[in-house]
């Protein structure tokens, strides 16, 4: 059985993190997995870490000091991952755990990269706002014109997504502000993508993390992608249906 890292940034997310933790495992109940938190905090997030750890032996803790930023956070524990699958996700919740029991469903049927799409039919992105939602639109628009590499891909901009770890073997990875997705599927090397429909969740604790400054690192991101990204990679995407992701 392939074992699954969990990356999961974090800053200043300690109402969550129980929370997270248990409905991870609940997801991943059948599986061989770790949870590895990159913190940052300034709160007591890596005390409540700590505390969960105790219950759950898969919780893994790297508490960076004087380091800060999502994407060098994720590719931090990237580094540290033991897993065959790495997956990316968001401490907040809005990103429903449940979806990495069909995340890693879809790198059992074949994937060498699975996205779940708030896109595609099944999808919804209803746990954004007016405002979050045209943010993300713009966000989504710009990369896609950006890298013709990412253009398949119906939903590229979102924090959530599982690959094979050979998938970066030899990828350079120069990660800046909080789309490392974007970053991963530039510079990776993969055959085969498999999205699959899921709906983005409200926030229920902590506060969002978009800035000004988030958005500046991501256009500076895009320039640098730009210039470098791997034109060599050759991938076909397959969409499921709900119903597909849901059969046994």
């Amino acid at each position: 059985m392939a074992k699954v890292s969990v990356v999961v940034p974090t800053f200043n997310e300690s109402k969550n993190i129980l929370n997270l933790v248990t409905q991870v495992n609940d997801a991943l109940k059948n599986v061989d997995y770790e949870i590895i938190f990159v913190d940052d905090s300034k709160d007591n997030t890596p005390d409540v870490i700590r505390d969960v750890a105790k219950d759950f032996p898969q919780v893994r803790l790297e508490h960076r000091e004087g380091e800060s930023g999502l994407a060098t956070a994720v590719l931090k524990g990237f580094e540290l991952a033991e897993g065959d699958y790495l997956a990316c996700m968001d401490a907040d919740l809005q990103h429903p755990p449940i979806v990495l029991k069909y995340m890693y469903k879809a790198m059992e049927a074949g994937a060498d990269f699975c996205i779940p799409s708030r896109l595609i039919p099944g999808g919804d992105d209803g746990g954004l706002n007016w405002y979050r939602k045209f943010v993300s639109w713009t966000a989504r628009k710009m990369g896609q014109i950006a890298l013709p590499c990412i253009r398949q891909i119906s939903d590229p901009t979102s924090g959530l997504f599982m690959f094979r770890k050979e998938c970066i073997k030899d990828a350079d990875l120069q990660p800046i502000g909080w789309k490392i997705m974007i970053e991963v599927l530039a510079m990776g090397s993969y055959k085969k993508v498999i999205e699959i429909p899921y709906k983005f969740q409200q926030r229920t604790e902590g506060e969002s993390k978009l800035s000004k400054k988030v958005t500046m690192e991501y256009i500076e991101q895009l320039k640098n992608l730009k210039k470098r990204y791997n034109k060599e990679n050759h991938y076909t995407v397959e969409k499921w249906s709900m119903a597909r992701m849901m059969q046994d």
